[in-house]
C-alpha cells in the first residue's frame, strides 16, 4: 500500500464506493478516513451511501473530498448486531451497504469499502455481486504482518470448512491477490497445517497439497505445509486455510500483540531506571509500536465475487480506515479481477489438459 505522505498522480481515475454508515462510528470515522487517502491519491472519485444530512454537514468540514465526492442519500443503514437474514431483509435496495455494493455491480465504482457488519456484507455482496465461475465459496483475505513484511492469509471466516478444490481455489485467489498487492510474478503459496511433512493433516488438506504439487498451477509457486509459526515468520506470500482455522489465527494473533503491548507498557514504567530507558530507547519503541499497529494492515478483501469488496474492521479509527481505503485504491489499480479472471482461466484449462492426456 502507499507509504505515509506519498502522493501518486495518474490520469486515470478510480471510483471507490463508501458505505457512509457501516461500523460503530459511521461517517464520523469514513469522511475524515476517505479525506487522508485524497492527499495521497488525488485521482480517488468517491460515491458515498448514506444519510445525507448527516455526510454533507462534515463534508463541508473537507472541502477538498467534497468536491471529488458524490452523495446518494440512502433511508435505511445495517446495524452491527444484525443477522445476514435480518440485514437482507430489511436493506436489500435502499440500504447504505446494498446501495454501495450495486454501485460495483453496476459499474458506477470500481471497489467498494464498508466498516459495517461482516455478515451482513457477505451476505449482500454474494447476493449482488454473485461467486465468479469456477469458484463456489468466496474467502476473506487478510494482510498479515511479518518478518519479512506483509502476507497474505485465507480464509480468515467467510467460509467454515473446505474441500480440497476450496483450498485450491484459496490458492488461486490469494496468489492473484499477492500479484495485484505486492507486484510479484509468482507467489509462493503454503496450506496451513499440523505440521510440515505429507502425512499429516486432515485428509482434505492433504489432497488439496498433492492437487497443488501434481497440477502447478499457473502464476504461483506451491511451497507445501506450513505450521502457524511460519504465519509470522512469512515463510510464504499467501497463507492458504478453511474459515475456522484462519479467524482463530487472526484473533489470537491481534489478542498476543495487544498482550505484549500491555506487557511493555508496565515494564517500561514499572522503575525509574526503566523510565530512563524508555527516553534513551524512545524511537525504537516508537518504530515497534508503528509496526504492530493494526490500523496500518486495516482491510479484509472478499474474494471470489464479481467486484472486489474490502471490509474495514467496524471499530476503527479515521486512520485505520484511511488503510482500507487504500488497500481497495491498489485492488482496484491493479486490476485484481482481471488478474483472478485469468488465473482461473489457466488453472481449469491445466486440469482439462491433464484429464485429457490421461
Amino acid at each position: 500500500m502507499l507509504g505515509q505522505g506519498k502522493k501518486l498522480e495518474m490520469s486515470e481515475k478510480i471510483r471507490i464506493s463508501l458505505d457512509a454508515m457501516g461500523g460503530d462510528y459511521g461517517v464520523e470515522v469514513v469522511v475524515p478516513g476517505a479525506d487522508q487517502v485524497l492527499q495521497r491519491c488525488p485521482n480517488i472519485e468517491f460515491l458515498l451511501y448514506g444519510d445525507s444530512k448527516v455526510i454533507e454537514p462534515l463534508l463541508e468540514e473537507y472541502p477538498r473530498l467534497k468536491q471529488a465526492s458524490v452523495v446518494h442519500h440512502c433511508d435505511v443503514s445495517i446495524s452491527m448486531d444484525e443477522k445476514p437474514s435480518q440485514a437482507l431483509r430489511k436493506g436489500r435496495g435502499k440500504s447504505s451497504m446494498w446501495n454501495s455494493i450495486s454501485a460495483v455491480k453496476n459499474g458506477e465504482a470500481d471497489v467498494i469499502v464498508s466498516a459495517g457488519n461482516t455478515g451482513a456484507l457477505m451476505a449482500m455482496s454474494k447476493f449482488c455481486l454473485r461467486t465468479m465461475s469456477g469458484i463456489e465459496r468466496p474467502a476473506i483475505a487478510a494482510m498479515w504482518p511479518t518478518t519479512r513484511g506483509e502476507s497474505i492469509v485465507l480464509d480468515v471466516g467467510a467460509t467454515i470448512g473446505a474441500d480440497a478444490q476450496q483450498l485450491i481455489d484459496f490458492a488461486i485467489l490469494g496468489g492473484a491477490m499477492a500479484r495485484s498487492v505486492h507486484g510479484l510474478d509468482q507467489p509462493t503459496v503454503g496450506l496451513l497445517n499440523i505440521g510440515v511433512e505429507e502425512v499429516k493433516g486432515v485428509e482434505e488438506v492433504r489432497t488439496a497439497g498433492k492437487m497443488l504439487r501434481d497440477l502447478s498451477p499457473p502464476n504461483l509457486v506451491y511451497s507445501g505445509f506450513v505450521e502457524g509459526n511460519d504465519i509470522a515468520k512469512g515463510t510464504v506470500d499467501v497463507v492458504v486455510t478453511e474459515g475456522f482455522a484462519g479467524n482463530i489465527a487472526l484473533k489470537t494473533a491481534e489478542g498476543t500483540a495487544k498482550q505484549f503491548a500491555g506487557y511493555l507498557r508496565a515494564a517500561m514504567s514499572r522503575t525509574l531506571m526503566a523510565k530512563v530507558g524508555y527516553l534513551f530507547a524512545r524511537g525504537a519503541f516508537e518504530r515497534l509500536r508503528d509496526k504492530m499497529d493494526p490500523r496500518k494492515v486495516n482491510g479484509g478483501v472478499f474474494l471470489g465475487l464479481n467486484g472486489i469488496v474490502i471490509k474495514s474492521h467496524g471499530g476503527t479509527d479515521a486512520e485505520g480506515f484511511a488503510s482500507a481505503v487504500e488497500l481497495a485504491y491498489d485492488m482496484a489499480k491493479n486490476k485484481l479481477i482481471q488478474k483472478i479472471s485469468d488465473d482461473l482461466v489457466n488453472y481449469h484449462r491445466g486440469r482439462f489438459s491433464e484429464a485429457d492426456e490421461n
